[in-house]
């Protein structure tokens, strides 16, 4: 019989130069004594909040429990496969570079950092820059970076609530001000700062430039419409399958179940991210667990079966680590 359980995780609040006093729109309760830029949920140091394992983080669970925790599918059996955070930007994120695998091994990492942004919300105007635009090489990205016009060079594109931005290891990119994300990326938090506006925060340029890609799969998910399951009442959006994840889209208003396991056998610990609305976590023989908006519910691939039902509705996002290989998803700029 396992120890584990579903696990209410304590969101970890981040100073950022970037971010926001008012995290009302998801943490209504929060009072900031600085600017918060991200709700850190799922990182290594992030701590379970509900039951027997209250108090300990996810890399000490990761290294006791193995595979019980993160699943067959997941690459190395003592680490937590996947990070989820919220992002706050209330002003523009500096210039940045996230290595890909084949970067990281290079400078002693396991492993890159390629990553989504789910847009819970955006005022309208709100953007975010991705890749280069066609033509740019690294020696011009350069060169704009020494005369303070990197951004010039960029793909700035219009979000809306609802899209699902795919950013691939090796994307230059940042955020405007105006919106709400929630971040599904590889656990790592490897980022190289290009350029900052000015602040007083260390460059990386040497690193960066050698991990930036002229071109990469990076944009706008293409998605199918959405689909109601369970009858008419329940609503569920595919958002993005990539190579190191999936996130779907959840809108109930009765009763669901899932599974820890996949089509293709193999079993992954799966994340759900609260966006709006309450519900509660089943699992057999397991005390249950409230998702309210801004939670995030770990259910371990060794609970096997699960069910989250809504109090009146709840909206979440869903991710899992896949057990087939998955190929870059089609994206828009």
């Amino acid at each position: 019989m396992t120890e584990l359980y579903p696990l209410l995780m304590l969101p970890a609040f981040d100073p950022r130069p970037w971010g926001t006093m008012d995290l009302s729109p998801i943490y209504p309760n929060y009072k900031c004594q600085e600017k918060i830029g991200e709700a850190w949920l799922t990182g290594d140091d992030c701590k379970v909040n509900n039951g027997p394992l209250a108090g300990q983080s996810l890399a000490q669970l990761s290294t006791r429990f193995g595979r019980e925790l993160v699943g067959s599918a997941a690459r190395d059996p003592k680490r937590f496969p996947l990070l989820l955070k919220f992002l706050f930007p209330e002003e523009k994120l500096s210039v940045q570079v996230h290595p890909d695998d084949e970067m990281a091994r290079q400078v002693g990492q396991p492993w890159g950092k390629t990553e989504c942004w789910y847009v819970a919300s955006a005022q309208p105007g709100a953007q975010i820059a991705l890749g280069l635009k066609p033509g740019v090489s690294r020696l011009q990205l350069e060169q704009a970076i020494h005369s303070k016009r990197a951004e010039d060079l960029l793909n700035w594109i219009n979000i809306s609530s609802g899209d699902m931005i795919y950013v691939a290891g090796g994307t230059v990119h940042t955020l405007g001000p105006g919106s709400i994300l929630v971040e599904t990326q590889q656990q790592s938090d490897t980022t190289y700062r290009l350029y900052d506006y000015g602040r007083p925060r260390e460059l990386h340029l040497k690193e960066g430039l050698a991990a930036v890609k002229e071109r990469t799969a990076s944009g706008k998910v293409l998605r199918p419409a959405p689909g109601k399951v369970n009858g008419q009442n329940n609503r569920q959006e595919s958002l993005v399958a990539a190579p190191y994840f999936v996130v779907d889209t959840f809108e109930l208003k009765e009763s669901k179940n899932f599974r820890t396991r996949d089509k293709s056998g193999k079993d992954s610990v799966q994340i759900m991210v609260a966006v709006e609305g309450c519900g509660v976590v089943e699992a057999p023989g397991m005390e249950p667990v409230t998702l309210a908006k801004g939670d995030a519910v770990i259910v371990p691939a060794s609970v096997g079966e699960f069910s989250v039902r809504p109090q009146w509705t709840v909206e979440f996002l869903k991710a899992y680590v896949p057990g087939e290989s998955l190929p870059e998803p089609v994206t828009k700029l």
